[in-house]
């Protein structure tokens, strides 16, 4: 995240949230619709994202950091939540996409993760960065939920204002990019390249050094850039969506505001933030219907714009979010994704803003997609949506994203009723079910994999409980969305308390982490009954 035209490159610490400020308890609700995420990759149609049916999606998420950082994974891995729990709560919110910003640093060769809590989360024990990134992306698509990866900064030290700096190169940008778009080629979870955090100004106007939007420099000209990064990552996975922020200051420099020379007072933005070029000099892809913008938001916890003080606040927004982002998706030029935004709303004027850019979003499928700053409690100047346990939930802010959520599906049970017949247990008569598997990943010694079982039969299965063989020397890792346990070759996948019942026609989609040669499974039973 951060920053306006106004605060300098540092970056403010992250620190904890103080303890109190928001109320610790968990949330429960309903999203407002179960439109989901849609069906394989991503595409766009004028101001709209859809399918690859051609269904309206909306993308609307959460941004969970730390892989930027010099843990070079997840932050709150460190916590009593396991990981997988985090991303339960996520889904259950009604958060249907994840943004995951990275440094390059962490996707080194040797590179290790840090701050992680083995005993919450003793599958993660031993893996580099990109390993644990592949089961969150398995265990995120399981609940089908999508992922958008944020190169965030060049290193760990923190963010740049161009998209290279002296010790990471623009082809070393675009060549990690690359190995990220074959490392998960084929896998519609992952769904596309934010491609660098927050261009921003540097220096003063006319004096500019920062990224600029449309100045035509190389060396600056953020579009040019995106560009030509957003082309080479659609020549190895031509089915990824390119989202591309904005800049601070399309000079590239500072207002100068000393030097009583109007000339040079150019209409800057928050960093990233500033997409009023764009309909003017628009990102240019070799494949059509792949590019999206997203740019930045803010309100006072992370700098004081003049707008905030304006006697007539907030109805003033409106119009500066058309300028600088809104037109592009109210003239049906491009969708619009908006990265990030967040508050502590410690200041009254914040949670009027959150609430105003909401409703500016829209409702519905329809309405701009996002993924908010941050799910981290210990963002320094936003908060977050988890608290400093990482578990229970901030329900002020959550409250007012709610309306605006639409749900994940997939992952879990679906077409019928949780419940079933009172008069006991029933199970389907032989031949009365089928069953597919996908292999998500594999890696040296393990995989990852999920086994979809239908009823076909004309009766709910209750309880249900799936079976399966392995052959020796392969062993359950860990399981999801029931409870999964191994005895010998054989593996039960019982039905978890919330869902006993399988009504006819329904499937249920198993997930799994195993160790050993990735098998598919064999021998699939629903209560006995071959598949």
């Amino acid at each position: 995240m951060f920053r306006p035209k106004a605060l300098g490159g540092a970056l403010t610490a992250l620190a904890t949230v103080a303890a109190g400020v928001f109320i610790a308890a968990a949330v429960s609700t309903t999203p407002a619709s179960a439109a989901g995420t849609g069906t394989g990759y991503l595409h766009t149609n004028g101001s709209q994202i859809v399918d690859s049916t051609g269904a309206t999606v909306r993308l609307t998420g959460i941004n969970w950091f730390g892989m930027e950082t010099d843990n070079k994974t997840f932050h709150g891995l460190w916590s009593s939540n396991p990981w997988r729990g985090q991303l339960d709560t996520m889904a259950r919110l009604g958060y249907n996409t994840l943004r995951v910003p990275y440094s390059n640093d962490a996707l080194k060769p040797g590179a290790t993760a840090t701050g992680i809590n083995d005993f919450v989360n003793p599958d993660l024990i031993g893996l580099s960065p990109l390993q644990i990134l592949d089961k969150v992306i398995g265990y995120a698509g399981s609940k089908g939920m999508r992922i958008i990866l944020d190169r965030h900064r060049p290193t760990s030290a923190g963010q740049s204002p161009l998209w290279y700096t002296s010790t990471v190169s623009e082809a070393t940008w675009i060549n990690d990019w690359k190995m990220l778009a074959q490392r998960y080629a084929g896998n519609p979870t992952v769904i596309g390249a934010d491609l660098h955090n927050e261009p921003h100004a540097e220096g003063t106007n006319p004096a500019a050094t920062g990224a600029c939007w449309g100045c035509g420099d190389t060396a600056r000209d953020w579009r040019l850039a995106a560009e030509r990064a957003g082309n080479a990552i659609l020549g190895v996975q031509p089915n990824w969506l390119i989202f591309v922020e904005g800049v601070s200051c399309p000079s590239g420099g500072l207002s100068n505001v000393w030097d009583n020379d109007p000339s040079n007072d150019e209409d800057c933005g928050w960093w990233g933030g500033n997409l009023s070029k764009a309909g003017q000099f628009p990102v240019r892809l070799n494949v059509a219907n792949r590019l999206v913008y997203s740019p930045h938001e803010y309100a006072t916890s992370v700098y004081r714009q003049t707008w905030f003080d304006a006697p007539d606040y907030p109805a003033n927004m409106p119009a500066i979010w058309d300028k600088y982002f809104g037109y592009l998706y109210k003239q049906n030029i491009a969708p619009i994704m908006m990265g990030e935004f967040g508050s502590t709303l410690a200041d009254p004027k914040d949670r009027v803003w959150l609430e105003k850019l909401m409703a500016y979003t829209g409702t519905g499928v329809t309405g701009m997609s996002f993924t908010y700053w941050s799910w981290n409690p210990n963002s320094g100047d936003t908060g977050g949506i988890a608290l400093d346990d990482w578990t229970n939930i901030n329900t002020t802010k959550q409250a007012i994203l709610q309306p605006y959520l639409i749900a994940p599906s997939g992952g879990g049970p679906t077409g019928g009723p949780t419940g079933g017949p009172t008069g006991g247990p029933t199970s389907a008569p032989p031949g009365a079910c089928t069953a597919t598997y996908r292999q998500v990943n594999a890696w040296q010694g393990g995989f990852q994999g999920e086994l979809t079982v239908k009823n076909t039969g004309t009766a709910a299965v209750n309880p249900w409980s799936v079976t399966w063989s392995w052959p020796s020397g392969v062993t359950l890792g860990s399981g999801w969305n029931a409870t999964v346990t191994q005895s010998g070759t054989t593996v039960t996948a019982a039905a978890p308390s919330h869902a006993l019942s399988l009504a006819a026609g329904a499937s249920v989609t198993v997930g799994f982490t195993a160790n050993g040669t990735a098998s598919a499974p064999a021998t699939v039973k629903l209560n006995g009954a071959s598949c």
